[in-house]
């Protein structure tokens, strides 16, 4: 039996990541909301933060 990686877009990686960051709740809350892992939804967490911070010092 073989067992296939989930893709996700962009756009779904964003929103989840700012729900996470908005809402202030955790990362395990939003992921199983979502039926996504922890360690995914914490990678694209991490990066948005980034993504963020990077603008704020551009401006």
């Amino acid at each position: 039996m073989t067992i296939s990686k989930r893709k996700f877009t962009l756009e779904f990686k964003l929103e989840a990541a700012r729900r996470v960051i908005d809402s202030g709740r955790s990362v395990r809350s939003v992921a199983q909301e979502l039926s996504i892992g922890e360690n995914s939804l914490s990678k694209w967490v991490r990066d948005e933060r980034r993504r963020l911070e990077a603008i704020d010092a551009t401006s």
